[in-house]
């Protein structure tokens, strides 16, 4: 092309006379999806753009559209786009407008759940933290301070598709647009406010003018025209409120999330294929993979409290993108036999009849042609059944299973009859060049160790109203002035707390820590602490690990030390001091977040230490160097043998990660019978495992070299780890001395005290594995004195090498 401007020119002018040309008009009944007059039967699947990165979206897309569906899912995440009020962010893996564009260009539907409330397991729900601290504000109720933010909002997102021509009318792919998510489950609990809130998510909503549908999911009052459809792991029984709607499945739940401490859940392909398929046999019209591709929560997106970092969901790519085998080509062979009778689903009149318990052929017969197509299910979750129909055949249906018959004599799928492969997918260690070596620095506490915030008040705060989700930390201080020191010398600090953990110094001194449960995260923490004569302080540092997204008022449950009590008990148990309304000092968020310790390339002369380099120590920061793998392959970063913290690769975070939160041992088994209603607690895996150990590193966060990976370990991690090459295992504990070790490798003496469970400790975590960590402190090891925690000094042997060559790990507390 000899003119660049003018071939430029001319793509363009062809680009946009395409578009216009593809003008789509989107109706529906109550048998189908239509567009452009055309019936239709809509598979669709979730695939949330911040859950991946824009470099990955093509990929997840094209395998989305091989797999069979006709249409992507996503939300939009308020406070991704929105994090500060009025100033926003729609760049990079946050550009949603260039993501809807790639779906259109592989030629796939958008479905848009506006929201702006998400829950999608997304800390706060997808809320804006500043929303939390507006004058008179109640979320999701008829409240006017709320309802005026989300309008805005709302608007913005619809203005910004229509600006990019992305509804249907315009030529674009978004068919649907949801408002609000789910409130049909907290609905009860917001009275009539919440009746009147709903009336007007729908007034609102039609006031946007995009001339596509709207749906509301689990909305049985959804005023007309919004579409009320299902979410569960079974909808085959729903019926949407309005007659005149098409039966829509807007979240079967391929899998479910996980949380720190549990084990990994998993469906089975084919429950979740009996799951769709009944739903169609019984008048289905629309269905959507809740997750398709489920991803990774970067940075402090995961909510819960506790869900862990990845977000896989078992979906069928998984969390890296990789198909995951035999779901993804099971649920395609059942995409592609479906669309054999697509055209006979939406035109005909339907008949059904019962061989026996449990066992129905549902027979949908085309009103013009009269050209059939059948399903015969079997809802028995033991039983196999035989059914003879007659001149169509004889037909063995497995017990928990769909058969569909094309021409209602030729069975083309069986949902508990499995053809495609299993993929098994190997981790294997990648070359980044020369050995890790790590230098570290710790985190800065000078100020907060004595009591030196940024401002004060005279009670104990609640915890995301203060830091406005700026930090997973907060810091309390408080001086306590002591005159006669008789009954303070082995007193008890008592801390009352809903933060998710809690750290506590006392006169700069390390005193210990504690957390919650998953499933009950309010605790009281108590230890022994000795006062001196004149001022002490006592320093708290509160954590959270992603804020509630999901119940009715979740956004005003409190997190911190919000009311305490916080008390100080002499040791004759007769002196309590109150320190709930003391005079209180406030600091948000950690000294090496504000100077960007994790950022590379932060201007703030962070001194990163050579020389020992401490393991078992908390409150550090830790960095190291390598290079980038070879190859397309996806990458995972393993964490074993560090505690607690968030990593960042080249200073964009990966997320949370904590390796020592152990999945319980019982509730695992090696089958799985996929017959019957599911639950998450079935078909789990991964007991007495980290829930999570591995971290996901998108290809984009690499340079091409020097990469530099960056730890904050809350905890006192190891980032050298214990583990034995070559694929052997530990085989003996040869030395293992928990409190004050002395001597080297080969020369190890115990010290002036020791934990006497220190072997019995080290063995049950270490024994018989390739790598293993253990939690330096004084908790783990039995020890109940109120100090410091102390070392633990190892020496192992691997399975076949040479016993006076055993690999050896000194940890420091």
């Amino acid at each position: 092309m000899s003119n660049p401007r003018i071939g430029t020119f001319l793509i363009t002018c062809s680009a946009f006379l395409w578009a216009c040309s593809l003008a789509t008009t989107v109706e529906y009944d109550s048998n189908a999806i239509i567009i452009n007059g055309e019936r239709r039967i809509i598979m669709s699947g979730a695939i949330h753009y911040p859950r991946s990165t824009s470099q990955m979206w093509p990929d997840l897309i094209q395998k989305a559209k091989d797999g069979g569906l006709d249409a992507i899912e996503t939300y939009v995440f308020w406070n991704l786009h929105e994090p500060t009020r009025r100033k926003y962010d729609f760049s990079g893996d946050k550009d949603i407008i260039k993501f809807l564009k790639n779906v259109q260009e592989v030629g796939l539907y958008v479905v848009l759940r506006i929201g702006p409330y998400v829950c999608a397991e997304w800390s706060y729900g997808g809320f804006p933290m500043w929303l939390h601290n507006l004058p008179g504000i109640q979320l999701r109720t008829d409240n006017a301070v709320f309802k005026e933010e989300m309008q805005i909002f709302t608007t913005k997102i619809v203005n910004m598709c229509k600006e990019a021509g992305l509804f249907a009318p315009q030529g674009g792919p978004i068919i649907l647009a949801q408002i609000e998510n789910e409130y049909g489950d907290v609905i009860s609990h917001y009275g009539e406010e919440g009746n009147a809130y709903i009336k007007w998510c729908a007034q609102m909503a039609l006031s946007q003018n995009i001339s596509v549908p709207w749906i509301m999911c689990k909305q049985s009052n959804a005023p007309s025209p919004m579409i009320n459809t299902c979410n569960g792991y079974y909808c085959d029984n729903f019926k949407p409120n309005n007659p005149k709607s098409p039966k829509m499945f807007t979240e079967n739940w391929v899998g479910w999330f996980q949380k720190w401490g549990e084990r990994k859940p998993h469906r089975t392909a084919e429950d979740i294929a009996f799951s769709v398929a009944r739903f169609f046999q019984r008048g289905g019209v629309f269905q959507n993979y809740y997750m398709y591709h489920g991803g990774t929560n970067f940075g402090r997106t995961a909510g819960g409290p506790y869900l862990i970092t990845a977000y896989d969901y078992d979906a069928p790519l998984d969390e890296y993108g990789n198909l995951n085998q035999p779901k993804w080509g099971h649920l395609k062979d059942l995409h592609a036999a479906l669309k054999l009778g697509e055209k006979i689903l939406t035109n005909g009149t339907t008949t059904e009849k019962q061989y026996g318990n449990s066992v129905y052929l549902t027979t949908y017969t085309n009103n013009v042609t009269g050209e059939k197509f059948c399903f015969l299910s079997n809802s028995d979750d033991s039983q196999d059944a035989q059914v003879d129909l007659q001149q169509n055949g004889k037909y063995n249906v497995p017990a928990w299973s769909v058969s569909i018959l094309q021409d209602c004599n030729k069975e083309v799928f069986n949902t508990a009859k499995v053809k495609a492969q299993t993929n098994i997918y190997v981790k294997k260690q990648a070359t980044i060049g020369n050995p890790l070596n790590w230098v570290w620095t710790p985190e800065p506490m000078d100020d907060t160790l004595k009591g030196l915030g940024s401002f004060k008040a005279p009670l104990l705060l609640e915890q995301k109203g203060v830091t406005v989700d700026a930090s997973d930390y907060l810091w309390y201080m408080a001086e306590v002035f002591i005159n006669d020191t008789s009954s303070w010398q082995n007193a008890t600090l008592q801390v009352n707390t809903t933060g998710h953990v809690l750290h506590v110094y006392v006169n700069g001194q390390y005193i210990g820590r504690q957390w919650g449960k998953y499933d009950n995260l309010h605790f009281t923490y108590e230890n022994m602490i000795s006062l001196h004569q004149g001022t002490n302080v006592i320093s708290l540092l509160s954590g959270t690990v992603g804020h509630p997204q999901y119940g009715a008022f979740f956004d005003m449950r409190d997190e911190g030390i919000v009311g305490g009590p916080v008390k100080i008990i002499g040791s004759n148990q007769k002196t309590t001091l109150d320190l709930s309304t003391s005079n209180w000092s406030y600091k948000v968020g950690l000294n090496g977040e504000t100077q960007r310790f994790y950022d590379p390339t932060s201007l703030n002369g962070v001194h990163w230490e050579k020389n020992n380099v401490p393991n078992g120590r908390p409150m550090t920061w830790y960095m190291t160097t390598f290079e980038t793998p070879e190859g397309e392959d996806s990458l995972v970063l393993d964490l074993q043998g560090l505690g607690k913290g968030e990593a960042w690769v080249n200073g964009k975070s990966i997320g949370r990660y904590w390796p020592t939160m152990v999945a319980d041992k019982n509730g695992c088994s090696d089958t799985c019978d996929y017959k019957g209603n599911y639950e998450p607690q079935q078909c789990a895996s991964g007991c007495g495992e980290p829930s999570q150990r591995f971290y996901h590193v998108p290809r984009s966060f690499l340079h091409q070299n020097n990469n530099k990976l960056i730890l904050f370990e809350e905890m006192g991690g190891n980032p050298f780890n214990l583990n034995c090459h070559g694929g052997k295992t530990v085989s003996e504990i040869q030395f293992a001395s928990y409190g004050d070790p002395q001597g080297k490798c080969g020369s190890f003496q115990k010290g002036e005290w020791e934990s006497s469970y220190s072997m019995a400790v080290v063995e049950e975590a270490c024994i018989g594995k390739q790598s293993c960590s253990v939690d330096v402190t004084n908790s783990k090891f039995k020890i109940r004195f109120g100090g410091a925690d102390g070392r633990l000094a190892v020496q192992l042997l691997c399975d076949g090498s040479d016993p006076n060559d055993g690999r050896v790990q000194s940890v420091h507390a």
